[in-house]
């Protein structure tokens, strides 16, 4: 919001809900009309053979263990927050991540599915309680407590190239993983009701993300924290993070599940082990889920800033998962559009567009993050990867 403007910020969530949600109703759509497919992957083989799909299982498998680091520093910063930096972030960060691949080497996640709706439950009050936090602030608790001082807030803001994409890559990212609804069709009672799900979700989600981060951008202004839960000061900071913390864990599991699952099936596929409680069905489950876990906690410590590996996942892996590859699929399905009426024509290039957009932001925003990465290790906002530095400013 900072990056953009108010009216700018408001305008590109906005914009990026719809979008996904209209991605969303492709794969959806596409899945019915190709019910052999389970997964984004298998969406891909259907229109560009085994290379495509290979290529895709490896970008749906990279976003998920992205945004699974992204859970482990909010659970590192929240145990920083909690205990006043008592231990090496790296610790935190390493006990996260034990805790989440446990969580996540749970077979079946119906078994623990109370947790999710405790986990958003959790995830939504924390943010709720920073929401109303700030607005009780006289100024922001990371702005300068005495003297004049820089609000930062606009309306209409005129970022750099760089700022501008990490900008909008992270908003698109904030509802980009619609690539993860399609395993949850198979498991709902009917299928049918795909679309109502989706756009009570799509709803929620955008509708939350606009109210929250408009009314933290108008009292906090440049002064937001990373993650924004500690932008109301010390007390409310750690109240939002106690409560949050179980939020934080399940979402960082579901990741780490949905993308071990995905290998998973790929390696016992067409073997008894996959269905059957055997030696090696459970040695490759825990397996994938270690191994993906420890992938997940160097990314993390890696790239310990919140915002930015959030922005690098959009541009990386969302862009081709959720702009380019929906566009594919509609093109796949309505070829005959390009000799249609005149808006059937124009439909067809509109989905081309799609596809070019996602290329625009898999190079423009992925080299507008890495600018900024390099700036923020420039600047010491980065201290070292590995940092045992307190990345919750609780010390």
């Amino acid at each position: 919001m900072y990056a953009l403007g108010s009216v700018g910020g408001s305008l590109s969530i906005i914009a990026w809900g719809a979008f996904n949600t209209y991605a969303s109703i492709i794969l959806g759509e596409f899945r019915t009309k190709h019910p052999g497919c389970h997964s984004i992957a298998d969406m891909a083989e259907v229109v560009g053979g085994t290379i495509l799909k290979e290529v895709t299982g490896f970008l749906f498998i990279v976003a998920y263990v992205l945004c699974a680091g992204a859970g482990i520093i909010g659970v590192a910063t929240g145990l920083n927050v909690l205990s006043h930096h008592a231990a090496c972030t790296v610790w935190w960060a390493f006990l996260a991540t034990i805790v989440c691949a446990l969580t996540a080497s749970v077979r079946k996640l119906e078994h623990v599915g109370w947790l999710t709706y405790a986990g958003f439950a959790s995830i939504y009050v924390a943010v709720l309680i920073v929401v109303v936090g700030v607005t009780q602030l006289d100024r922001p608790a990371a702005a300068p407590q005495e003297g004049p001082y820089d609000l930062g807030y606009h309306a209409i803001a005129n970022p750099g190239f760089a700022a501008g994409m990490v900008a909008s890559s992270t908003i698109f990212y904030s509802s980009a993983g619609t690539s993860a609804f399609l395993p949850v069709i198979s498991e709902m009672r009917n299928p049918k009701d795909y679309k109502k799900a989706l756009y009570l979700c799509m709803s929620i989600v955008t509708g939350s993300y606009l109210c929250f981060s408009l009314v933290v951008y108008r009292w906090c202004g440049k002064w937001v924290a990373s993650p924004s839960l500690g932008s109301a000061g010390q007390t409310v900071k750690m109240v939002a993070y106690g409560i949050s913390l179980l939020g934080l864990i399940v979402s960082a599991c579901i990741y780490l599940h949905v993308s071990a699952k995905y290998i998973f099936v790929r390696i016992l596929r067409n073997s008894r082990h996959l269905q059957s409680n055997t030696p090696i069905h459970w040695i490759t489950w825990i397996g994938c889920t270690l191994g993906l876990s420890s992938i997940s906690f160097i990314f993390a410590e890696a790239i310990p800033i919140f915002n930015y590996l959030n922005a690098l996942t959009g541009s990386i892996c969302f862009a081709p998962l959720g702009m380019m590859l929906p566009g594919w699929f509609w093109l796949y399905d309505h070829s005959h559009y390009r000799e249609g009426t005149h808006l059937q024509t124009l439909y067809y290039w509109l989905h081309w567009g799609m596809i070019l957009l996602g290329a625009f932001f898999l190079v423009g925003a992925t080299y507008g993050v890495v600018l900024e990465i390099n700036d923020a290790y420039a600047n010491g906002i980065i201290g070292s990867a590995f940092s045992c530095a307190d990345n919750s400013n609780s010390s």
